[in-house]
């Protein structure tokens, strides 16, 4: 099973009181509720992609963290990832670090950057009877008025109309990006359709104000 996950921002004690404002008593505490959040739903043959802002904790730290996470873990680098410089920091703890990245799942291309890209690589596919053929996987943005903006451009990219291919007719563009932030999900990373329906359902509430 692979899951994503994106901003968990470990170690990072002002996400209880500036921007997220996630409410934990301490750093420690939010720490602690992550980690369970995590091992509930990961298991040790699992692959977890972090879709960066993993950490604000030091080399060694974050050492220690990466040891009590279940999984084989990949990290796409954000710009609070700044244990990768430390000397004491093993990197072999991830399978890979990768500012950007792109593979197939559930048939699909996925897209996955720390930064959302409004004009991904393979935003055009669908199957044969419409379905999205491709993903746009991002983080950095939390749950703020860049979410909000994003979700607009989203909302007017498909309801923008351009010719099909043959000439005879006109088609809607695709757009399918996903923030897969972890206060979406409670802190609990999520597969690739499990992140497909709560994007929606969280967009759908976004439409509905």
């Amino acid at each position: 099973m692979r899951y994503y996950i994106a901003d968990s921002h470990f170690f990072h004690r002002k996400m209880n009181t500036d921007m997220d404002k996630r409410g934990f008593s301490s750093v420690e505490e939010m720490n602690e509720y992550m980690i369970k959040k995590w091992n509930n739903k990961v298991r040790p043959q699992d692959e977890i992609v972090i879709l960066g802002d993993f950490s604000m904790g030091k080399g060694v730290e974050t050492n220690e963290l990466l040891d009590r996470l279940n999984g084989i873990k990949y990290l796409i680098e954000g710009n609070h990832d700044k244990y990768l410089d430390d000397r004491k920091f093993d990197r072999s703890k991830f399978r890979w670090i990768k500012p950007y990245h792109e593979f197939k799942e559930n048939k699909c291309k996925i897209v996955i950057s720390h930064y959302p890209i409004m004009c991904y690589n393979g935003q055009y596919r669908v199957d044969d009877k419409g379905n999205p053929r491709a993903y746009m996987l991002y983080g950095h943005v939390h749950d703020s008025h860049d979410e909000r903006l994003i979700h607009q451009f989203q909302n007017q990219i498909r309801d923008t109309v351009v010719p099909t291919k043959d000439g005879n007719g006109v088609r809607n563009i695709e757009c399918h990006m996903i923030n897969c932030f972890c206060m979406y999900s409670d802190y609990e990373p999520l597969t690739l359709d499990e992140w497909i329906e709560n994007d929606r359902v969280r967009r759908e509430k976004l439409d509905r104000k």
